[in-house]
């Protein structure tokens, strides 16, 4: 195997859904709300995707239905977390349950059919040749050739880390998630943006739906995210909700899944290519947590003593607590 312009490629394209939706994890990661419903809120946004290009005649047509579909899935986890004060990971995980049967029984009710739905006249996203470099040895044939949501994610990340490190309202949003109640003093309303994050995340997951069923593929199959939305959650751990980190952590994802696929074709079995990327995720949890365990560890080592006192060892049973702790 070797490591060519096709692969770059291929890795590219894995890392777009999953890039989307780390990044709208990050955002609610920074307004204080622990989003793990991304799976859920993708596979809505497949469906969406190929549901809206399938009635439109237009893959844009896709895109606008599976963001505004993945926006109103994500609305229920903004009602319930933020509004009722529920556990919002007891949220999320309903949530992922419902996208699951929610698609498959539409899947049957709008199409007709179960497992998979494809046709010829489903319209895809189509690539954009960038000029003057698809010319370029290897960076030319890496780079140029995606769909235009590829690029979109790029551009993403450098509008959400300037939001957050430079613009007032990330500023603002970084304080909600950090100390609520000093945001809340200051006059700036948490609900309003715990709102806009978690909403703003869904709209995110709507475009990683729409690249993954109209721009990898011009299909919709049942539960076709395949964990992705798990590993954006993982990405946003690893890359300690900060939009580079979130890419960095997100293209590492790809490139396993990149290198899967071309030792398939080499003769590895499928299974194991299908497992390199969950496979991936779990060393790279280990590797991330294990600093902080033995920080931990040392910090117990460490810990000093608790200060003398001029209190008897053995106080006086007949003592109130008030005078034993004198």
């Amino acid at each position: 195997m070797t490591f060519d312009a096709e692969l770059v490629f291929s890795a590219l394209r894995a890392l777009t859904p999953v890039l989307f939706a780390a990044l709208g994890g990050a955002l609610c990661e920074r307004a204080g709300v622990f989003n793990v419903s991304l799976e859920g809120t993708m596979l809505t946004g497949c469906f969406a995707a190929v549901a809206g290009s399938w009635y439109t005649g237009s893959a844009w047509g896709g895109v606008l239905a599976a963001v505004l579909a993945a926006t109103l899935f994500s609305a229920i986890l903004a009602v319930g977390a933020v509004s009722l004060g529920a556990d919002a990971v007891v949220v999320c995980i309903a949530l992922n349950l419902l996208a699951v049967g929610l698609t498959g029984f539409l899947l049957r009710t709008v199409f007709g059919t179960q497992g998979t739905f494809s046709d010829p006249d489903l319209k895809g996203l189509e690539p954009v040749d960038i000029p003057g470099l698809a010319s370029v040895p290897f960076v030319g044939p890496a780079l140029s050739g995606h769909s235009p949501l590829v690029y979109l994610s790029w551009v993403a990340v450098a509008v959400t880390a300037v939001l957050l490190s430079r613009h007032p309202w990330g500023l603002r949003l970084r304080g909600v998630g950090e100390a609520p109640e000093a945001a809340q003093s200051l006059g700036v309303s948490v609900t309003r943006y715990r709102y806009a994050a978690v909403l703003t995340s869904g709209a995110l997951c709507g475009l990683a739906g729409a690249q993954l069923a109209l721009g990898n593929v011009t299909l919709f199959s049942e539960n076709m995210t395949a964990g992705r939305g798990w590993i954006a959650v993982v990405a946003v751990m690893l890359g300690r909700a900060l939009p580079v980190g979130v890419l960095l952590a997100g293209l590492l994802f790809g490139l396993v899944e990149a290198i899967g696929f071309r030792l398939q074709g080499e003769g590895l079995p499928q299974q194991a290519a299908d497992a390199a990327p969950y496979v991936m995720t779990l060393v790279a949890l280990f590797l991330a947590t294990r600093p902080a365990f033995r920080d931990r560890r040392l910090v117990r080592r460490r810990r000093p003593a608790p200060p003398a006192t001029d209190a008897p060892s053995h106080p006086d049973p007949a003592a109130t607590p008030l005078e034993t702790a004198r």
